[in-house]
């Protein structure tokens, strides 16, 4: 009798809200509402139309090269075994070290603002503290911590549900009135902003050897975790920006979601919400220590998946605590704001590279050439938006990020010399799901 798949559309759904509804609308809904204004929500809505374009790709990808190394599998299909595949899987580890770094940064930020009203030290301590606490705990062993995780996903959809709708009840018209509007270029200079709310839709891709029937699960999944996610997220939008002027988003542009719950809910509202991010931050800092930092470290140091997933003490703990030590210089020396811009660049440019590669790869995954395409395009175009908009506000963003291909580069150059390692393909033969 062949085993019952653990993932339905339902549990892949969920496990997409679970991943999206992270850190991600905590950290984004102030900086990105502090630029795009009252109509921060259309930029919810074009970063969701993009995830969306994005997802199918992937999800084209994840059928026909079912791996665990995801995005970096994706790569060497593309690109081949060659120095820009390695380069770029070590870039996409990287990149994974600065989103744990900005999802830390903005537990420190809510942190001290929750306990002693804001202030660098208390930010950045708060900050390293919770990336020591979950780097000890994954070494000596996470396991209780993962099986929470349902239960904190259900906790702050839930809350943010309840504020969204309750709060719709208490917008003031004349925030949201078009006299009130800014720029539509500012709009589209927060899009890169708010695609970063949407990461984590691919771990949906990550399912498919555990999928029921994915040739018709898979694609469906994401679409319908996407558009769920962005609905909440636009209502979201409009809740925090109907209810706060946008001074006082820009004043309180790092805890702008706790802010709004303010004048709906009283100083409860606000300390519900500021724990509920304490939460969401400190799940997903969690969930992303080891996992994908050991998967990025050892692709990137060998070009091999490691052979250990499950957490174990101290048996495989070299990955994860360079990673940490790599983050805590990024935690002192980056403002939040920056932190979060060169995640979402990063992971921007990335995803761009991949759809670009499986517009070689089309034929082999019955993707829409078109679509691919189109995913491309979105990618490049809101990382060529953003970079426009920082090089006036912030222009060392630029600089972080060409620092950051460098070094990806150099590493590359220098571990194929010193350890002869190339990052290989992990799926070589057809792979073919019965329609």
């Amino acid at each position: 009798m062949q085993k019952k798949k653990a993932f339905g559309v339902t549990s892949a759904v969920m496990l997409g809200i679970g991943s999206m509804v992270g850190a991600g609308i905590f950290i984004v809904i102030g900086q990105a509402g502090s630029i795009a204004g009252n109509i921060v929500w259309l930029s919810f809505v074009l970063g969701g139309v993009a995830a969306l374009l994005s997802g199918y790709s992937l999800a084209r990808l994840a059928l026909r090269y079912p791996s665990r190394g995801g995005i970096v599998e994706y790569l060497v299909q593309g690109f081949g075994e060659g120095v820009f595949s390695g380069s770029a899987s070590v870039l996409f580890y990287f990149s994974q070290l600065v989103a744990i770094a900005a999802v830390a940064k903005s537990f420190g930020t809510y942190a001290a603002t929750f306990m002693h009203g804001g202030g660098t030290f208390w930010v950045d301590l708060y900050a390293i503290g919770i990336v020591l606490l979950f780097t000890l705990i994954n070494l000596i062993g996470a396991s209780f911590v993962a099986r929470s995780e349902n239960i904190i996903v259900m906790i702050k959809v839930t809350i943010l549900v309840v504020f969204a709708v309750t709060a719709l009840f208490t917008v003031k018209p004349q925030l949201l009135a078009v006299s009130q509007m800014p720029p539509i270029r500012d709009m589209l200079f927060a899009i890169g902003l708010t695609f970063f709310a949407y990461q984590g839709f691919s771990v949906i891709t990550n399912t498919v050897e555990e999928m029921e029937n994915p040739s018709k699960t898979m694609l469906k999944s994401m679409v319908i975790a996407i558009l769920l996610v962005a609905l909440l997220y636009v209502v979201t939008s409009i809740a925090v920006l109907g209810n706060l002027p946008l001074k006082e988003v820009i004043a309180a542009k790092d805890y702008a979601l706790a802010e709004a719950a303010r004048p709906v809910f009283g100083e409860w509202g606000f300390k519900i919400m500021a724990a509920t991010a304490l939460l969401a931050t400190a799940s997903a800092i969690n969930a992303t220590l080891f996992s994908v930092t050991q998967i990025g470290y050892t692709m990137a140091k060998e070009g091999n998946l490691p052979k250990v997933y499950e957490y174990n003490s101290f048996s495989s703990y070299e990955g994860l605590i360079i990673s940490a030590l790599l983050v805590v210089p990024m935690l002192l020396f980056f403002s939040l704001a920056e932190v979060t811009t060169v995640a979402a660049l990063s992971v921007l440019i990335i995803q761009g590279v991949v759809h670009v590669g499986h517009l070689f790869k089309t034929k082999q995954t019955g993707a829409s050439k078109l679509l691919v395409a189109l995913a491309a395009i979105a990618m490049f175009s809101i990382t060529v938006l953003t970079l426009i908009y920082t090089s006036k506000h912030d222009p060392q963003i630029a600089f972080y990020l060409l620092t950051a291909f460098g070094i990806a580069f150099f590493a590359e150059i220098l571990l194929r010399l010193i350890t002869h390692r190339t990052v290989s393909r992990q799926i070589v033969d057809l792979f073919n799901f019965k329609k």
